[in-house]
C-alpha cells in the first residue's frame, strides 16, 4: 500500500510539472501585455521608465525560460506574485477564497455520491420501480439542462416569486443551493452506475447463494453487492470531479459568492498573468488529489483484495 500511495505521489508531481509548464507557455503567449494592461487600470503615465521598471520587478525582461524556473520556484515556496489589478499577493487572495470553493465543491460531490448510492439501491431493489425511471430521468435531465439555468430559475422562483431567500446575498440558504446544484449534476449518472453494477451482481452465484440461505433481497444486496459496486461507482467519481469543478465556478459567479472562480473571472480581463496561472495550478492539484483519493479507496474496495 505504502509503495502504491508513493507511485501515485510521483506521478502526479511529474503530472503537475508538466501542467505547470503548459500553463505557462500558453499564459505567456496571449495576446496584449499585462504591463500595459496595468498601467491603465493604474491611471499611470506610460513613460518608458516606468514600462521598464515594473517589467524588471516582475521578470518580465527575462527569457522565457528563466522566467518560468523563477515563477515554479516562487510558487513551490508559496510566493505565488502579486496582483495586478489588486496589488495583493496572489497566495493571500487565493487562501481567502479557497476555502468556500472548496467547501463548495466537496460538499456537492459528497452529497452526490451519498444520494447516488441511496437512488441507485432503491433502483436496484426494484427494477423498473419509480425510483429506477427516476433516476433515468435525472441522468438525461442534468445532462440536457444546464446547472446554471436551473439556478436561474431557483433565483427567480424563490428570489422573486416567493421571496424566501435574497439570491446574491452569500448567506447559508445561497450556499446550501449552489451545493445541491453541484450535487444535482452527478446524482443521476452516478446512480446509474451503481444501478447497474448491483444488477449484474445479481446474477452471480453469490447472490443466489445468499438468497438461499435465507437473506431477503435487499439484505443480500447490501451485505453482497454493495462494496463491488461502490467500487464501480467511484470509478465514476474521478470525471464527476472535474464537473465539479465548472459547476463551481459557475455557481459562484452566477450567485455572486467571493470565491476563486469568481476571482478569476474578475482577473481576465486584465490579463492578471500570476492569478491565471495559480487558478490553473490549483485545479489541477484538486484534480490530482481526487484522482489519488478515489483511486487509493478503490484500492480499498477491490473485491479481489477482499
Amino acid at each position: 500500500m505504502l509503495n502504491h500511495t508513493l507511485r501515485i505521489g510521483l506521478r502526479s508531481a511529474a503530472s503537475l510539472l508538466v501542467v505547470s509548464a503548459l500553463a505557462f507557455l500558453v499564459v505567456a503567449a496571449m495576446p496584449a501585455d499585462p504591463v500595459e494592461i496595468a498601467i491603465r487600470a493604474w491611471n499611470i503615465a506610460p513613460d518608458p521608465a516606468t514600462i521598464a521598471a515594473l517589467r524588471r520587478e516582475w521578470g518580465f525582461d527575462l527569457p522565457l525560460h528563466q522566467r518560468y524556473l523563477n515563477w515554479l520556484a516562487n510558487f513551490v515556496c508559496g510566493d505565488w506574485g502579486r496582483s495586478f489589478r489588486t496589488d495583493e499577493p496572489v497566495f493571500t487572495e487565493f487562501m481567502q477564497r479557497l476555502p468556500l470553493s472548496l467547501g463548495l465543491g466537496l460538499s456537492g460531490l459528497a452529497l452526490a455520491v451519498v444520494l447516488a448510492v441511496l437512488l441507485g439501491f432503491a433502483a436496484a431493489l426494484r427494477p423498473r420501480g419509480f425510483a429506477d425511471r427516476f433516476s433515468r430521468s435525472l441522468a438525461i435531465a442534468v445532462q440536457a439542462v444546464p446547472a446554471f439555468w436551473i439556478g436561474l430559475v431557483l433565483i427567480w422562483v424563490l428570489g422573486v416569486k416567493l421571496q424566501l431567500l435574497r439570491p446574491f446575498s452569500g448567506g447559508p440558504a445561497i450556499h446550501l443551493l449552489a451545493i445541491f446544484l453541484i450535487a444535482l449534476h452527478s446524482i443521476g449518472l452516478l446512480g446509474r452506475v451503481y444501478r447497474r453494477d448491483l444488477l449484474e451482481q445479481t446474477r452471480q452465484p453469490h447472490f443466489r447463494t445468499a438468497l438461499a440461505k435465507g437473506l431477503s433481497r435487499r439484505q443480500a444486496l447490501w451485505r453482497h453487492c454493495h462494496r463491488g459496486s461502490l467500487y464501480a461507482m467511484l470509478s465514476a467519481v474521478r470525471s464527476e470531479a472535474g464537473w465539479a469543478i465548472g459547476t463551481t465556478a459557475t455557481l459562484e459567479v452566477l450567485f455572486g459568492l467571493p470565491g476563486v472562480s469568481q476571482f478569476l473571472v474578475q482577473s481576465i480581463s486584465a490579463r492578471d498573468h500570476f492569478v491565471l496561472l495559480a487558478y490553473i495550478m490549483v485545479v489541477a492539484v484538486w484534480m490530482l488529489a481526487m484522482n489519488a483519493v478515489v483511486e487509493l479507496a478503490m484500492r480499498r474496495l477491490d473485491p479481489r483484495a477482499a
